[in-house]
């Protein structure tokens, strides 16, 4: 096989790309990955993984304010900003050094430069013209350049960009996207995050942590509007109690800059107020990039900003596949990661299971934090179900009261009629670890006859899974 032909291509080597690249290369394809800027995409460089830093250095600062409540003392806890972000760049660099060590292992090609498909089981690559927030990214060594490229099967794994509303854009010194907002020069004494999602509650709760006045915008009558009502509510609960304001039904209507500050006019309740902050984050959801690879030229159909995929990655053009964010929400890494192996296993002719997007589970690492994974009680609702709804607080919980985090909770959806464990729903301590108890029981298809007969280990946080299993069915023991 010649040097520029390979069985396999895959445009962007984020966490669906590389992933699906290793999985490709165990399956004995010869595997290139096109990436322009950070192998390990978004979510390694400028997402998930650095922004953890981030708020893992709030979670530590926020224990130091706490340490009379554990008999403890620390004098005068500060902050060195640079320090803070030194750090999660390090930790991004770290996660970007470990791809580039796998795809050496798995004998994985690396071609450095801007991708496009210009016909089917070929592609173009150019130099890249420039980075997130500068110029352009060297090249990992080894690394091929610009040509032409082929191979029988091409997946696209281009990922997503903020979302840009009229009259919100960033300009990334006064409105911030999430690049910005995690790579910050000078912390910000006041600050308006415009959307309640995973993005805006995190940096939110960051910010906050940290001693900024933080004012959340949000255009539904709900803050983060995919979770369950009763989980929604018992955050919002929780950031108002920590002096985060909240305005819900919000639309921004508009920005207006001075030198050091931005005032926005918000229409709420029929009413128009202003509200100055030193910053902005937009955090109005993301994009898919579908735009400049070439998708049109070959008729690849997408629909409101993404790739329309079936539920192995396939497009409506042979030979031609999407993942992760580009293929459609839930844009989340394990999403792409799995629709990735999903693809090339396929792609492979193994037996494999379609994606089944309601077994998906989501974290957002704010405090407290939440994670869920399945229908909200209303969607079940919507469905016509009948459902048995189960509730527990992590005040009825020994290790939530030991670790002085007793303000959760835990609450399960079961179908009534057939006990199908339907969705699961929480906010508190760790619950970003917990949710994952749930998905294995909905994927293994349990009951919660089941899931009562499960020991749950005492003392820890899991108790509040079985007790909100048992709250459902009339058998909560500690409530």
């Amino acid at each position: 096989m010649a040097d520029n032909q390979f069985d396999i291509i895959i445009i962007g080597g984020g966490p669906g790309g590389y992933v699906a690249a290793i999985r490709a290369a165990q399956l004995g394809f010869k595997v290139a990955v096109a990436e322009r800027e950070h192998l390990g995409g978004i979510c390694s460089n400028w997402g998930c993984i650095p922004t953890k830093a981030l708020l893992r250095s709030a979670e530590v600062y926020h224990y130091f304010h706490q340490a009379k409540n554990y008999g403890l003392a620390v004098e005068k806890p500060s902050f060195d900003l640079k320090a803070i972000v030194q750090r999660s760049r390090g930790i991004a660099g770290q996660m970007n050094t470990g791809v580039q060590f796998l795809f050496k292992k798995n004998k994985i090609t690396t071609i450095w430069g801007d991708a496009k498909i210009t016909k089917v089981g070929e592609i173009t690559v150019t130099a890249p013209t420039k980075g997130v927030l500068g110029p352009p990214v060297e090249a990992p060594k080894g690394a091929l350049g610009a040509g032409t490229y082929k191979a029988a099967h091409i997946i696209v794994a281009t990922g997503a960009r903020p979302r840009v509303l009229p009259g919100l854009e960033p300009d990334k010194k006064q409105v911030w996207t999430y690049f910005e907002a995690m790579n910050p020069e000078s912390f910000p004494k006041s600050l308006l995050v415009i959307g309640s999602g995973a993005i805006g509650v995190e940096f939110a709760s960051f910010y906050k942590t940290m001693g900024a006045d933080v004012t959340v915008v949000e255009v539904l009558p709900q803050i983060l509007p995919v979770e369950d009502a009763d989980i929604a509510a018992f955050a919002r609960k929780q950031f108002e109690k920590q002096g985060i304001k909240i305005l819900t039904g919000a639309k921004v209507a508009k920005l207006d800059k001075a030198k050091d500050s931005v005032t926005a006019t918000i229409e709420v309740g029929g009413k128009t107020e202003t509200i100055t902050a030193e910053k902005v984050i937009s955090a109005v959801g993301v994009v898919g990039n579908i735009e400049n690879i070439g998708l049109e030229a070959v008729g690849v159909k997408t629909d409101r900003g993404v790739v329309v995929t079936d539920g192995y990655g396939r497009t409506n053009v042979k030979g031609i596949y999407a993942i992760g964010d580009v293929a459609g929400p839930p844009m989340l890494a394990h999403k792409a990661e799995h629709e990735g192996v999903t693809c090339v296993e396929a792609i492979k002719g193994l037996k494999v299971h379609a994606l089944d997007k309601n077994k998906v589970p989501g974290c957002t690492y704010c405090h407290p934090q939440i994670a869920s994974v399945g229908l909200t009680e209303a969607k079940a609702k919507e469905q016509g179900r009948e459902v048995k709804i189960g509730r527990f607080p992590f005040i009825g919980n020994g290790k939530a009261i030991a670790l002085g985090e007793p303000e959760g909770l835990c609450k399960t959806i079961f179908d009534a009629k057939t006990g199908e464990l339907l969705g699961a729903h929480l906010s508190g301590a760790e619950v970003t670890e917990l949710i994952q108890g749930f998905v294995v029981a909905m994927n293994c298809e349990t009951t919660e006859e089941e899931l009562m007969h499960t020991i749950f280990p005492h003392p820890t946080l899991s108790e509040t899974m079985k007790e909100s299993v048992l709250d459902a069915y009339g058998r909560v023991l500690n409530m």
